[in-house]
C-alpha cells in the first residue's frame, strides 16, 4: 500500500468505514459498489483491448478500508488475486485497470507494493454523503433490513417470587439494549420473558404469603422453614389484605392456600412489570412456564425416550447428555415422577425452535455456565441445531458508596432491589452504568459517581452535550439563524469540524459491530466519545458571528450530531434531555 496523502484523508478515511459497514445490500450500496463496478468495467475493457487475457473465472473484487488512512480510503488486492488467471504480474494488471477505470469519485488512484490499488475519494463525495445523513434526520443509524431469520432474545426471566435486584437490572439493561441495537442494525428480533411460575418456588411463595396473612390477621403461626422472609412478602400480603380483608381467613387451608398463592403470584408479577416499565424495558412476549406442565414436558420426554435418548436408573429418567458434549448424564424425571427444572427448560427451548426462530439468544447469570452443555445436548438429541442457541453471560455487579461495598438493602436487609437503585441514582444513570462495561466483566458500580452532576459522570457528560445542542438551537433561533435550503458542507475544513464528521461516520460501523458482538458497551463508549468530540467542536467553531453560509453548515452539522446522540441514547434506553 502506498504512502500518498490526500488533503481530505482524515475525513475520507472514516467515510470509507462508514460506507463499508452501512450499506450492505440493495440500492443503498453506493460508493463501494461503484468502485467495484468501475474496476470490473476497466478489466472488461482491458480484455477487449487484448491487454489482459484469461481462461478461467475471475475472482470477486474485494474492497477493504486500509489499516492506515494514508493508504487511501479503499484498497483492493484484485490484481494479485487474478495474477494466475491472467498469467501477468499483479502490478501490470493494476496499471492496466488504472488507465482504463472510469469514475469521477477519485481524487487519485495509486498502485503500491506488489500490486495493491489504493483509491482516494474526492472530497465532494464526502460532503454529498454528509448531506444524505442530514436529510435522513432521526433515522440516521437505522441500517438496511437484512431480511434475516427472526432472532429471539430471552432475558431477565426472574422468578415472580420477589423484587428484581441489581443483578437482574444489569440483565434487563443489557438485554433491552441488545434488542434495540439488533433492530437498528436491520435484524428481525423478538424479545421474551420466561415466567418461572411453576415448581417449588411457587409453592414456597404460597406458603410464605399464607403464613404472613395469618400472622397479620392476629393468628399464631409458625413461619415455614423454606419460606421467603423478605419485606416484599409482607408488602404483598398487606396489599391483599387491604383489598380483600379477612375473607379468606376461615376457608379450609387448602382452599385458602390456593387463592392466596394465585393472588401473591399476580401481585409479584405486577410489581416486577412495574419495575421493568420504569426501567424502560418492554417485552414482546411473556411466556408462562405453566403452559409447559404437564403436557408439553411429557411430550418432550416421550420424544427423547422413543428416540433412545433416555434411560432409567434408580427409578429416575436420565438423558444421555454425555454423548452430546455434556460432562455427565442428567436427570429429567425424578424417581417420584416429578420433572426436573432441566426437563422444563428442554421443553421450553424445543417450543422456541418450534415457533420458527432462526436464532435463540439467552442472557443468563454467570452461575449458569454449567447449564449450557446440558441444554445444548438436549437440543441436539431433539434434532435442532444447537449452534443456533447463543448464551450471553452476565457477571456480578458490586455497588460502592464512598469507596465501600454496599451489599444489603437498607430497608429489607437483603440483596438491593433494582427499584432502590433507580430511586437513588435515577433510571438514566442506572442503565448507562450497567451498559458501559462488557457483560463478561464484573461491574463495580460507583453510586456517588452515578449521582454526581459533573463531567466525571459519563452519562451526565453525554446528556449535558445534548442539552447544550438544544441551547444552541434556542440561541440561533432567537438570532434569526434558521436551517433552510441545502447546507454548504464544503465550507467546513477545520480540524474540529472534520473530527466531528469523522466521529459521525463511525456510528453505523459501531452499530454493526455492537450488533454482531452483542456489545452495547460499544454504543455507550461511542456516544461518550461523540459528546467529547462535539465539545471540542463547540469550543473551536463559532456559529453566531461568522459568515452565514458557514454558520448554517455548522448548525447543520450540530443537528446531525444531535440526532446521532439521541439515536445512540435511545438504543441504550437513556433519555436525551433538552435542559439540564
Amino acid at each position: 500500500m502506498g504512502n500518498g496523502k490526500s488533503f481530505f484523508e482524515g475525513i475520507t478515511y472514516k467515510f470509507a468505514e462508514y460506507y463499508c459497514k452501512t450499506f450492505q445490500g440493495g440500492k443503498n450500496l453506493q460508493t463501494k459498489d461503484k468502485i467495484a463496478a468501475a474496476i470490473k468495467a476497466a478489466v472488461a475493457t482491458a480484455m477487449n483491448d487484448g491487454a489482459l487475457k484469461f481462461s478461467d473465472a475471475l475472482p470477486e473484487v474485494a474492497l477493504e478500508v486500509p489499516p492506515k488512512k494514508e493508504f487511501g480510503d479503499f484498497a483492493t488486492n484484485f490484481a494479485m488475486q487474478s495474477a494466475k488467471i491472467f498469467r501477468t504480474l499483479p502490478r501490470k494488471i493494476a496499471e492496466e485497470i488504472k488507465v482504463r477505470i472510469d469514475s469521477n469519485m477519485f481524487e487519485r488512484i495509486e498502485i503500491a507494493g506488489a500490486g495493491f490499488m489504493n483509491f482516494y475519494l474526492r472530497s465532494d463525495v464526502i460532503y454529498r454523503e454528509l448531506k444524505n445523513i442530514y436529510d435522513a434526520g432521526e433515522n440516521f443509524g437505522n441500517l438496511p433490513n437484512k431480511n434475516n431469520v427472526t432472532i429471539q432474545i430471552e432475558y431477565v426471566s426472574a422468578n415472580p417470587t420477589g423484587l428484581l435486584h441489581v443483578g437482574h437490572g444489569r440483565g434487563a439493561a443489557a438485554g433491552s439494549a441488545i434488542v434495540n441495537i439488533l433492530r437498528a442494525a436491520g435484524y428481525n428480533v423478538e424479545s421474551e420473558y420466561y415466567i418461572n411460575d411453576a415448581g417449588n418456588q411457587m409453592d414456597n411463595l404460597t406458603k410464605s404469603v399464607n403464613a404472613r396473612y395469618l400472622e397479620l390477621l392476629g393468628q399464631e403461626v409458625d413461619f415455614p422453614e423454606d419460606g421467603y422472609k423478605g419485606v416484599d412478602i409482607i408488602d404483598t400480603t398487606k396489599r391483599i389484605i387491604a383489598r380483600d380483608g379477612d375473607k379468606y381467613l376461615n376457608l379450609p387451608e387448602a382452599e385458602r392456600m390456593k387463592i392466596l398463592g394465585e393472588l401473591a403470584y399476580e401481585d409479584k408479577l405486577r410489581e416486577l412489570q412495574k419495575d421493568l416499565k420504569k426501567f424502560r424495558v418492554k417485552f414482546d412476549f411473556w411466556f408462562s412456564e405453566r403452559t409447559l406442565h404437564p403436557k408439553k414436558i411429557e411430550e418432550t420426554i416421550n420424544i427423547l425416550r422413543y428416540g433412545g435418548k433416555i434411560y432409567e436408573k434408580g427409578g429416575a429418567l436420565w438423558i444421555y447428555s454425555t454423548r452430546y458434549g455434556d460432562d455427565k448424564d442428567r436427570v429429567v424425571v425424578r424417581a417420584n415422577g416429578e420433572p426436573t427444572y432441566l426437563a422444563a427448560d428442554i421443553a421450553y427451548h424445543k417450543n422456541k425452535f418450534d415457533r420458527g426462530f432462526g436464532e435463540l439468544i439467552n442472557l443468563w447469570g454467570a452461575d449458569h455456565h454449567g447449564y449450557v452443555a446440558r441444554v445444548k445436548a438436549a437440543m441436539k438429541m431433539l434434532g435442532y441445531d444447537a449452534d443456533k442457541l447463543k448464551i450471553i453471560f452476565l457477571q456480578m455487579v458490586s455497588l460502592f458508596r464512598s469507596g465501600e461495598a454496599v451489599k444489603m438493602s437498607k430497608r429489607a436487609g437483603t440483596a438491593i432491589p433494582l427499584r432502590e437503585l433507580m430511586e437513588e441514582v435515577g433510571t438514566d444513570a442506572a442503565r448507562y452504568f450497567f451498559l458501559m462495561r462488557s457483560t463478561e466483566s464484573q461491574l463495580d458500580f460507583d453510586l456517588d459517581l452515578a449521582k454526581s452532576q459533573s463531567a466525571d459522570n459519563p452519562v451526565y457528560y453525554i446528556q449535558y452535550a445534548h442539552a447544550r445542542i438544544c441551547s444552541i438551537f434556542r440561541q440561533t433561533k432567537e438570532a434569526g439563524l434558521i436551517l433552510d435550503g441545502e447546507p454548504k458542507f464544503s465550507l467546513m475544513t477545520s480540524t474540529s469540524e472534520i473530527d466531528l464528521m469523522n466521529k459521525i461516520f463511525e456510528y453505523p460501523d459501531e452499530i454493526e459491530k455492537a450488533a454482531t458482538e452483542y456489545a452495547p458497551q460499544r454504543i455507550a463508549r461511542y456516544v461518550y466519545d461523540l459528546a467529547s468530540t462535539f465539545s471540542s467542536f463547540y469550543r473551536d467553531c463559532r456559529i453566531l458571528g461568522v459568515e452565514e453560509d458557514l454558520a448554517k453548515a455548522r448548525l447543520a452539522l450540530v443537528k446531525i450530531t444531535q440526532h446521532t446522540i439521541q439515536h445512540a441514547l435511545n438504543l441504550l434506553g437513556v433519555s436525551a434531555p433538552e435542559r439540564m
